[in-house]
Formats: C-alpha cells, structure tokens, sequence
C-alpha cells in the first residue's frame, strides 16, 4: 500500500471509480497539501467530506480507528435508524435553541431520503416517524463511502492527528501519526464523549479549547438512569419486564415503553427524559396511560377478584406483583368488592404519577449521544465554521446542539456537515 506524498493535483488525475484507503504501516509519508481536512469518519465527517469533495476541494478525511462510520454501522440495531420524517429543530437541546434551525432547514429528511433512494437502498418506517433500512446500516456507509469516493475523498484510516497548529491566516499545519499535512480548512467531526468502546474521546473538546472556544458542560444523554437501593424496592428482580408508559422531566414528557434494568430504567422513554434530567431531579412516570381508573372502579366493583389480580390483567404479572408489593402491600390480596376506594386512589395515582429521583445514569459507557459540547455562539449557524478562528469548522454531535432518540441526530450530522462542506 502507498506510502508516497499526496498532493492537490493528483486528485483530479484519479479515475472517479478509485477511492484511495489509507492504512499507514512504518514509513511516515512527507507532508501533503489538501484543501480541506476533516478529523473524524462518522456520520458528519462523511457528509462532510461528500459535499467538499463534489465542490472540486481536494479533500481528506483523518480516521482513527480501523474502519469508517463505526457508529453508524451499530445505530438500530445493525438497521441504521437513519432519519426522522419529523426532525424539526423542536427535537434539538441546546444553549442556543435557535442555532440548529438553519442547517436544518437547508438539508432536510427529504434530501437524505432522495439519497438513499438514488442509490436504491430499501427502508421502512417503525414509530414515531423513525426510518431504519430493512437490510443493513452497512448499506448507509457504503452509500456514504461511494459519495466521497466519486468527489476524489481521499481517506487516512488508523492515523491519529498529534496537533494542529495555525501557521498563517489563511493555513493550517497538522501533524499526524503518518506525517505532516498543510490545508486551509480544518473540520472537526470527531463526535462526542458516548460509548468510548467505540473509539469516542475528547479530541474536538480539546482542540476547540486550544483555540480559545468555549465549551458548554457536558453529560451523558439518550442513557439509561440507576436506582438508589432503596429506590429500587426490589423492581431490579423484574428486570427485563417492559410497559407502555410516559416519562417526564423539566415539563418535557415523552410516551414510549420503559424497560425496568438491574440497575434501573431503561427503554425508549428513559431514554428520552435522560437528556433533560440533571441530577438532584425529579423524573416523573405515568406507567398507565392507556387506563381509566374511575372507569375501572365501576367496571370492578362487584367482583370478588382481588386488587392484584384485577391489575394484572392490563400489567406484566411480575410488575403487578412488585409494585404492589411496595406500595399496596396491605390491599393488594383484598377482594375488589371489598377494596376501600381511599387506598385504590392512593395506589392508582402513583402508578399515574410514580416520582422517582435517579441516583445517577450509566454514564457514557451506555450514553448514545453527549449533551453539551462546543458553544455555539462561537460558530455561524450557515457553515459551522468558528467565528474566531477563519477555516476551523465544527459539526455533528461535537457540538452543543443534541437530537432526541429516533434518528434525530444522524440528521443533525448530516445537515452540520452538508452546511461546512458546501463552503469549506
């Protein structure tokens, strides 16, 4: 495999069915001159790296790990929950709620559905307006590798990027693992803080930091949340058992199923209200939904069943069991006939409203995505580009603009990194 000096002009000498993968073994090549570099290929970074490219930019996109586009290659299970028909900056956190408008707006769902569909890849939608392709999110990344690969990308797999240093106003020097490159735009789409087992790490934090940018605090988010002891009340022994129910914290709620864990919930739902909680907090569940406890007052009145048996017919079995058996526990066996409607009240709303206070979250070893991250006043909303530092673009979940659970943010990677790579 080459190990030679790359410069601007053999880009447009390569045949437009070659793509150049780069796996550097022992001799370190010179340094070479790209238009554009980009650290990071994810889901952003490949975006990125695509529109630049098809722009005429000579371009090269810096990978640490093995092999590009990791994280999509694990989202939805191995189906790639690709887009929400529904993404609106609405679904977004952030400092600045009004940042993520702009590039959502300039690059839609539609635009990336039209896209898959050019390269005839076969998707469906589940819930909530989530798409997931019917075969494999291998088929995204190749899709995504084609892209780049018609635009002259050129890629540097297992190379790691040891500093970047501003030589000039307009250049930039960065010094890899495999030797020295000089370019004009730096993109950084390195990702942020979640599932570090994924290669994930603190690089674009770092870096945004070295050139005077202002962090906003991070945390972990889309995570699931840990139960004191005593807040668990033995619910650990139903773990696995699921509901329909809603989730709520910080006047946000979000109804899907939560998933009752060893540790303590999980599920979409969970999930969900993760990235609004703050510790200290109050989450507040409505396990029941879809029941109407007066109408089953009336319904049941005359029945001789028992309170935990008359629940159990629109509960998990093992659910009814244990909460009642932690807050019903002296009229969980009375007959419903007999069932003293003060105490029925009193468990009712609890499971309407159960409050729990989480003891923590799993952290970023569970995390999907990170909340927080480079400021973005520091950046234009039109190109993502620092308003400091000329050249030195920001995109995806590196920056402070975070989706909900659901395909959410591949679309913010896609429609940051479209936006930097339409001027980088």
């Amino acid at each position: 495999m080459s190990s030679g000096v790359q410069v601007t002009l053999s880009l447009n000498l390569r045949p437009v069915n070659t793509v150049i993968f780069r796996i550097f073994v022992g001799m370190k090549p010179t340094t070479t001159i790209f238009d554009v570099v980009i650290i990071g290929g994810g889901a952003a970074g490949l975006m990125c790296a695509a529109v630049a490219g098809k722009r005429g930019r000579s371009v090269v996109l810096i990978e640490h790990a093995e092999k590009l586009g990791k994280k999509i290659l694990i989202s939805g299970g191995g189906r790639c929950n690709f887009t929400n028909i529904h993404a609106s900056p609405a679904n977004y956190l952030s400092e600045n709620p009004h940042f993520c408008k702009s590039a959502l707006s300039r690059y839609t769902p539609q635009d990336f559905i039209a896209l898959v569909e050019k390269y005839g890849i076969s998707y469906h939608e589940k819930t909530l307006g989530q798409l997931f392709c019917d075969d494999s999110s291998r088929q995204i990344v190749k899709m995504l590798e084609t892209e780049c690969q018609s635009a002259g990308v050129e890629f540097n797999l297992q190379t790691s990027v040891e500093s970047v240093e501003r030589t000039t106003d307009d250049s930039f020097l960065l010094t890899t693992s495999q030797g020295s490159i000089e370019t004009s735009s730096v993109v950084i789409a390195t990702g942020g803080l979640s599932i570090p087992k994924m290669g994930a790490t603190d690089f674009g934090h770092r870096l945004a930091k070295q050139f005077g940018l202002r962090l906003t605090p991070m945390k972990p988010a889309l995570v699931p949340i840990t139960l004191t002891e005593s807040q668990e009340r033995g619910f650990a022994d139903i773990s696995g058992v699921s509901l329909d129910a809603v989730a709520g914290c910080r006047g946000v709620e979000f109804r899907e199923h939560i998933l009752f864990t060893h540790r303590g919930l999980s599920g979409p739902a969970i999930l969900q209200a993760s990235s609004y909680w703050e510790r200290g907090e109050t989450m507040t569940l409505n396990l029941a939904p879809m029941l109407d406890f007066a109408a089953l007052w009336q319904q049941e009145r005359g029945s001789k069943a028992t309170l935990k048996n008359i629940l159990a017919q629109h509960f998990p079995k093992r659910f009814t069991e244990t909460f009642c058996a932690a807050y019903a526990a002296d009229i969980a066996d009375t007959p419903f006939s007999n069932l003293p409607l003060k105490g029925y009240t009193a468990l009712t709303e609890r499971l309407q409203a159960w409050d729990i206070i989480p003891n923590g979250t799993e952290g970023y070893a569970k995390a999907e995505v990170t909340v927080g991250g480079v400021d973005t006043n520091e950046l234009s909303s039109k190109t993502m580009e620092s308003k400091k530092i000329r050249g030195l673009y920001f995109i995806g979940e590196v920056v402070d603009v975070t989706g909900w659970l659901g395909g959410y943010n591949f679309q913010w990677a896609w429609a940051s990194g479209v936006a930097a790579g339409q001027v980088a």
